[in-house]
């Protein structure tokens, strides 16, 4: 079973989009939810639809039956099973078969043979005894050339070359000549055959499957064995075209030998397959021949599979052909994470960056964009109104109202169409319909049930869920894997089709589909499995319904429900937004949970402590930002058992991943802040300490700054510092710089910009991007890969300068005024960020004048900064330049004495 590596958390965090990822594995990247090996003939398993390998490797060898066993079983007059014949052919000692021979076998399951069992199979024992003897030798010599691209081959090992040449066909010319069972002798030709080819005599190896396969008249496997040896030797001596018709015999007639044979046939052009189809008498090597071509050229099948129809509807390689179109465009309509399309705000009917104010955030006015009404939507708006319909999806308690055939009908309701082709060919397309077409039409020719179930999932991929479950219903089957498609096939359409997720709904899934929610606890082999488990499962059916849901909640306006059937309660720690904080926290709350919440969605509360202090903590932090520091207070008071900010770390001793320990004197989202936050920037480095970068302001007028705090000590000195600051002396003026400073500092720009977004240190990541911080919330589908994206409220710098404004007017110190315009021009950097942000350079780089237009735009933001985000800066310069200050700024920040000069 193919695994793949799952991208760590941390790493996420830089990445508001990620389109592909190094170690991803095409093959994990959509549910597959149609089961490609329900073909019946297993042994065109390798030729199902996979990207990762050249064929398909997900199912178990022994399903494809050898026939050279099968052969050798029968041969034995079916005393031994096939797993007991596969053992006595391939691995079994010689040793144990010259005992049996001598008379003296103890092994058992040479003694199920029954007695005289050598003088009865004397023939075939003794052939298995020499092919042993042989079999180590059986490998064609390396020989060096100018393409072996230092590839010396495995030296020490083996080759056919090492037997004596003379000798070796001596003994089996004799054997062959001796042997009365035409079959055994059959196989000693083969031996003749195998071993002239990897001796390189390829001559002889043509020679003798004339004069020792072809007069047996025996066309079982022993035969496509020395045929598929045959072509190898044609291939040697450049008869290209007659070992690509020889290989494509064995490919035909083998079960074992498919893949094998597909990779000799090498081909690599249209007129190695005309040479194939010129000599394709039969309708089945016809068939064959269409399926390789189809095989080869898979941009669009149904012109190859149309061909195949009429030849044979009934035929095993159309169904092969179906199955792997079917894995196709389940790949861009079930892939395992749908990316948002829209940079801003999804296209559902609950526009979910249209955030009123809340208990949360109460100085943010919401941003709601008029939308564009076509005449029809007017239309039904008008008689909404006039009949008292809500036009707005959204009601009090954040919850959908939609009808429900507007959520059937909402564009972002999963799964759909999407372009999910960063991995694949860009001609790859949608033949959803013609695929439809073309199944329909076979359904009612072939007898195989397959093409029925194949029809209905393509309904399902259309959304037409009544169709295709009729269609399932009405199927008559007793083959055990099309019965287990059918049933999950069945729950798909229930699911999927399902309008709104109510109560009742989530009854019915909790009692009749509990094994594709309730995870089933698997028991490790410890001593079989990597300490180190970054290894994932591959997508399934309960996966895929578990995104159904998410996304079904999400658009039903159920944020904290569809939060927390993809992440966990302590992921909200990464990006704390506050709407999406309360949704999670009224379905905490919620009184009466059904039995599906409790079980499937509840489950996700995962350990973060003391979740009252968790939630109280991060509305506490969202006040503090917005300089609500009452507000701040009294969620603090709430948050004393807080028990850290959850993080996990690797436990040496333990050697596992278990929860961080914080530290007595550590921050851990709550405790030990130091009065350094009241402080200024004297170096620019968010690596260094704390010491290093920042220096204390006077803090002796306000002895309530302590030099350690709690969240809950700072938000009463900030309301003692804020009352302070009403006065018009330099008391107050310090206050409220002080203020000002800690505003400038907890924002993104500032070295303590981790405290007010549960983080625990000041580390990049993508809580720190100006870029996406505007967005009131960037997820269009469900909150899977949660951590992908950046979704927390911006910093309002005007709330810093509004504080240094009130203390620049109250002080009359110069130095402190100096101090003062510049902390006011950081901040004015900040809001220069944002703007530039939201005005990103939109130039396609093909375009001809890409560094012309790139550079005009640069010319255009930087006069933009200098007239319109540079108002301290000018002032410090025009009215402070000769203080002490300034002089000491210049020394210290060399764009303000860039700027200076």
């Amino acid at each position: 079973m193919k695994k793949y590596i799952l991208s760590l958390a941390v790493v996420s965090l830089f990445y508001t989009k990620s389109d592909a990822c190094a170690w991803s594995d095409p093959d994990y990247e959509y549910f597959n939810l149609f089961t490609q090996s329900i073909i019946k003939d297993k042994s065109y398993l390798p030729f199902l639809h996979s990207y990762s390998t050249r064929f398909y490797t997900d199912y178990n060898k022994s399903q494809i039956p050898d026939e050279n066993v099968e052969s050798w079983k029968k041969y034995f007059n079916n005393q031994l099973t096939y797993s007991e014949t596969d053992f006595l052919v391939y691995k079994m000692g010689m040793n144990d078969l010259n005992d049996l021979k001598k008379g003296a076998s103890t092994n058992p399951l040479l003694q199920k043979l029954g007695n005289g069992s050598y003088q009865k199979y004397r023939e075939g024992i003794d052939y298995l005894i020499e092919a042993k003897y042989l079999e180590p030798f059986m490998r064609i010599n390396f020989v060096e050339n100018e393409n072996s691209f230092y590839y010396d081959g495995n030296q020490n090992g083996k080759n056919a070359t090492q037997l004596d040449y003379n000798k070796t066909i001596a003994a089996l010319t004799s054997l062959y000549n001796a042997a009365q069972n035409l079959e055994i002798k059959q196989r000693y030709g083969y031996q003749l055959v195998r071993f002239n080819h990897y001796t390189r005599n390829y001559d002889a190896a043509t020679q003798a499957f004339k004069t020792y396969i072809e007069p047996v008249k025996l066309r079982g496997s022993v035969y496509f064995m020395a045929l598929d040896q045959l072509a190898g030797a044609q291939r040697g001596l450049q008869m290209n075209t007659d070992a690509n018709w020889n290989f494509f015999q064995v490919f035909m007639n083998s079960k074992s030998r498919k893949e094998s044979a597909f990779v000799s046939m090498k081909l690599s052009d249209t007129a190695s397959f005309n040479n194939i189809m010129k000599r394709a008498g039969t309708n089945e090597e016809k068939n064959m021949a269409y399926f390789l071509l189809g095989y080869e050229d898979f941009n669009n099948p149904i012109p190859i599979m149309e061909k195949m129809y009429d030849i044979n509807p009934d035929s095993e390689m159309l169904k092969v052909m179906a199955v792997r179109s079917i894995n196709e465009l389940e790949r861009s309509y079930l892939p395992i994470y749908y990316y948002n399309t829209n940079e801003t705000h999804g296209s559902s009917g609950y526009n979910k960056t249209s955030e009123s104010k809340t208990e949360s955030s109460p100085s943010e006015a919401s941003e709601v964009k008029q939308e564009k009404l076509s005449f029809w939507q007017k239309i039904v708006r008008f008689f909404k109104k006039l009949f008292g319909i809500k036009s707005d999806p959204a009601t009090a308690d954040g919850k959908s109202d939609q009808s429900d055939d507007e959520l059937l009908n909402n564009p972002d309701r999963i799964p759909f169409y999407t372009k999910n082709n960063y991995w694949y060919d860009e001609k790859t397309k949608d033949y959803l319909d013609d695929l439809e077409k073309f199944t329909e039409k076979t359904k009612e020719k072939s007898k195989d049930e397959y093409w029925q179930i194949a029809d209905a999932y393509l309904k399902f991929l259309k959304k037409d869920y009544k169709a295709s479950t009729e269609i399932l219903n009405d199927i008559k089957t007793t083959h055990p894997e099309y019965l287990e498609e059918i049933k999950r096939m069945k729950v798909l359409n229930d699911i999927v089709s399902q309008p709104k997720i109510d109560a009742a709904y989530e009854d019915h899934l909790i009692k009749d589909y509990a094994e594709y929610f309730v995870e089933k606890e698997v028991k490790k082999d410890t001593a079989a499995t990597d300490e180190y488990d970054y290894y994932g499962t591959v997508p399934s059916t309960a996966d895929f319904l578990k995104d159904v849901m998410a996304n079904r909640y999400f658009l039903q306006g159920e944020d904290g429900k569809s939060f927390l059937m993809n992440n966990k309660l302590s992921d909200l720690q990464y990006n704390p937004n506050s709407s999406l904080v309360k949704s999670v926290e009224e379905f905490y709350r919620k009184p009466n949970k059904t039995q599906f919440e409790q079980q499937i969605i509840a489950k996700n509360m995962d350990d973060v402590g003391n979740i009252e202090g968790f939630f109280a903590l991060i509305y506490g932090d969202r006040a503090m930002r917005l300089a609500d520091f009452e507000k701040a207070k009294s969620y603090y008071q709430k948050a004393g058992n807080f028990s850290g900010i959850p993080r996990s770390e690797w436990n040496y001793d333990a050697k596992k991943v278990t929860p961080l320990q914080y530290k007595a004197t550590q921050y851990n989202g709550y405790a030990n802040i130091s009065d350094l936050v009241f402080g200024h920037n004297v170096w620019e480095s968010y690596q260094s300490d704390e010491q290093t970068s920042m220096a204390k302001e006077d803090y002796s007028p306000f002895p309530f700054i302590k030099p350690k705090m709690n969240k809950l000590e700072l938000a009463d000195a900030l309301i003692q510092l804020k009352k302070l600051g009403t006065g018009k002396d330099e008391k107050a003026a310090k206050a409220n710089q002080l203020i000002g400073n800690l505003l400038y500092n907890t924002s993104i720009l500032g070295y303590y910009r981790q405290l007010f977004v549960m983080d625990i240190d000041n580390s990049n990541g993508g809580k720190y991007d100006f870029w996406n911080t505007d967005r009131k919330n960037p997820y269009q589908y469900y909150y899977k890969n949660f951590l992908n994206t950046t979704y927390i409220e911006p910093d309002n710098f005007d709330l810093a300068l509004s504080y240094y404004k009130k203390a620049l007017d109250a002080s009359a110190n110069k130095e402190q005024k100096a101090r003062i315009l510049f902390q006011m021009a950081s901040a004015e950097q900040g809001k220069y960020y944002q703007y530039e942000a939201k005005n990103p350079v939109k130039i396609d780089y093909s375009d001809p004048k890409y560094t012309e237009k790139t550079d005009a735009h640069q010319q255009e933001m930087d006069r933009l900064k200098n007239q319109k985000f540079r108002t301290y800066f000018a002032l410090l310069k025009t009215q402070y330049s000769g203080t002490e200050t300034a002089k000491n700024l210049m020394g210290s920040c060399s764009y303000f004495d860039y700027f200076m000069k």
